[in-house]
């Protein structure tokens, strides 16, 4: 309920927030400008109900825990391009339409795993699995665990994303240097590329658009020689996952919802793909 409760003054503050801030214009002005960035992410979920439907079966797990899973650092890895999808990762492209605003399109790829081994509250009917599960649960204790349940997103939790963002420049530490803040929102589609292993069906593992979510994000940029970045951002948000396929029969399937909290570090470069100075001086 905590990590509920920040993400949502979190979310309504940073929408808010930033429009109060800076409205002077930038110095070098952002009109015009194309950008590209990649980055990894650490996340942390809010517990979740998860109800698993199918032939046989109709049951709901509550408050069940869940954790991102990082990949240890390597330079295979994190640098060789055929493996840079592995770790959790952002990536984004977009748009200045103006000296303050842009538009993006991005993937954030988290990775979700419930956590084997803790004990939840069971309510619904197992039937005709040929487990020791088969019975009729009414709120009962259960563990999750291999012969049960293995349910994770992680190739992964994949957010594909549009966003809007305010971007302020606020303070020049040279002529190479510039510090600068923004704030956004955004709305997308889940494709996640779910594994499950669900009594004693077979292991499931395709990609699948199973939901949207909604999030917002405040950040700090440093750039650099005009062109080349680095920015933290600390991102907020909502998903909601109605169909999440979970065999190999379209009848089994899944649903869930929580909140999410996600630290990205990003590096990346602009580039204007005109020169709003030059465009307003001939004018």
């Amino acid at each position: 309920m905590k990590l509920k409760a920040l993400l949502i003054i979190f979310l309504l503050s940073s929408i808010t927030g930033f429009s109060q801030d800076i409205t002077k214009a930038p110095a070098n002005g952002k009109k015009g400008e194309f950008f590209m960035y990649w980055g990894w992410n650490w996340s942390w979920y809010s517990k979740s109900d998860i109800h698993f439907e199918g032939e046989g079966y109709d049951f709901e797990l509550k408050s069940v825990a869940a954790q991102d899973r990082q990949t240890p650092f390597s330079l295979d890895k994190y640098v060789n391009l055929a493996n840079i999808t592995i770790p959790q990762y952002n990536f984004r492209i977009g748009y200045f339409f103006n000296d303050h605003y842009n538009v993006s399109l991005g993937m954030d790829h988290m990775k979700y795993v419930v956590e084997q081994g803790q004990t939840v509250k069971i309510n619904g009917y197992i039937n005709g699995s040929g487990t020791e599960y088969d019975g009729i649960y009414n709120n009962d204790d259960i563990v999750i665990q291999e012969g049960f349940l293995e349910f994770e997103h992680t190739d992964g939790l994949n957010y594909a994303n549009i966003e809007v963002r305010r971007f302020d420049e606020i303070h020049y530490f040279s002529d190479k240097i510039q510090l600068n803040l923004f704030a956004g929102a955004g709305i997308g589609g889940l494709y996640p590329k779910t594994n499950t292993t669900l009594l004693n069906k077979d292991r499931y593992d395709e990609f699948h658009w199973a939901g949207y979510g909604l999030h917002a994000l405040v950040g700090v940029n440093f750039t650099f020689f005009k062109y080349f970045f680095i920015q933290t951002e600390f991102k907020g948000g909502y998903i909601n996952m109605p169909d999440i396929r979970t065999t190999q029969y379209k009848s089994d399937s899944a649903d869930q919802q929580f909140f999410f909290a996600q630290y990205n570090f990003n590096f990346g470069a602009s580039y204007p793909l005109f020169d709003s100075k030059k465009k307003k001086e001939k004018q």
